[in-house]
């Protein structure tokens, strides 16, 4: 028995903004965050806008995918580092929004590697007979995390422009805002006998060097949760060790890659289709150039919708399988690494 994706979906937030957009509120340029990242356009949701509401949307569309009715989903495992409130998480806010019955509703929090985690969760639920349509959302709203609050000027919608004092501070986190954008992916998930589906996963966490990527405010390390030094210090922002990351991402998930094909008795050479996590082009390109992949074999789409972290998976994987990017018989491996830090890779036959 194999537990099936059998529908995905995904939404992204309501303002697509540019690179040159961006430029408007800070010192940089499209050639700037071409390079460094290879993003070239985001989506940010409107104010009010959840993450929540975009959970629900990709839901729906993995739902009219699969073609199964809300009513047969009978667990939700909900994947996110940006919760709409604190607490509770999103899981039970998205039953409800999607009106689905007292179903257990699950939240994990293991950021860029959220979706990975949450297929292993899912597997594991459905193979225990805990569940037997099982609902998969990784789901992001980073605007949250923006430090500008010229919105209205950004969409081109009028507005007053920021300061010189306003943009030199936006211009001091350009290397992390410029990276981000809010969307939600979604899938269905259902075991099924014979030998399509999940087989197998790959996961390892390591918290030694937490502080290279986190965010250092708004947690109960301190009392009060927030005050009014940690905003003006601008602690609600996430640092990130970008030189840290970038070697540890190019060396942990090719590794995972393999580990994982080991495990399973295949080879890299076997893999049809690798989506890896969308955080920077330049690292999915060393990813990519250390296990020997062509580029027919490697889907990246960071360029249009920049890292949405949890979200960035099941997005790829939706538009592979409605592009014929994958064809039954092939095998897909995923592989991310994010925040804790958690990384990972899974092997699914389509």
């Amino acid at each position: 028995m194999r537990s099936q994706i059998i529908g995905s979906g995904f939404v992204t937030g309501e303002n697509l903004v540019t690179n040159d957009q961006l430029a408007q509120i800070m010192d940089t340029s499209d050639a700037w965050i071409r390079e460094r990242s290879g993003v070239e356009t985001r989506y940010y949701v409107e104010q009010g806008t959840s993450t929540s509401d975009l959970g629900v949307g990709a839901a729906k569309k993995a739902l009219a995918d699969a073609g199964v009715a809300k009513e047969e989903v009978d667990y939700i495992v909900f994947a996110t580092m940006t919760p709409d409130h604190y607490f509770p998480g999103c899981g039970g806010i998205l039953q409800d929004k999607l009106g689905i019955g007292h179903v257990p509703a699950l939240d994990i929090r293991q950021q860029c590697t959220g979706f990975i985690y949450g297929l292993q969760v899912a597997d594991a639920l459905l193979k225990a007979g805990e569940a037997r349509t099982l609902l998969l959302v990784g789901a992001e709203v980073h605007s949250g995390f923006m430090p500008w609050t010229a919105w209205d000027f950004l969409f081109g919608r009028g507005g007053e422009p920021p300061s010189e004092a306003e943009k030199a501070v936006v211009t001091s986190f350009r290397d992390r805002t410029v990276l981000f954008g809010d969307a939600a992916g979604a899938v269905v998930l259902r075991a099924s006998d014979g030998e399509r589906g999940l087989l197998g996963f790959q996961l390892y966490s390591d918290g030694a060097n937490f502080k290279d990527l986190y965010v250092p405010g708004l947690g109960f390390a301190h009392r009060p949760l927030v005050d009014e030094k940690q905003v003006r210090e601008w602690r609600h922002v996430p640092e990130m060790n970008g030189r840290a990351v970038f070697k540890m991402a190019v060396s942990r998930m090719p590794q995972a890659v393999r580990d994982l094909c080991a495990k399973q008795h295949m080879t890299v050479g076997d893999i049809d289709l690798l989506i890896a996590h969308q955080a920077n082009l330049r690292i999915n390109e060393a990813v990519q150039k250390a296990l020997g992949l062509p580029d027919d074999r490697v889907y990246n789409n960071i360029q249009k919708y920049g890292n949405t972290t949890a979200a960035t998976i099941p997005i790829a994987l939706d538009e592979c399988r409605k592009s014929g990017r994958i064809r039954p018989g092939q095998l897909v491996c995923f592989v991310g690494l994010g925040a804790g830090f958690h990384w990972g890779a899974a092997l699914m036959r389509a």
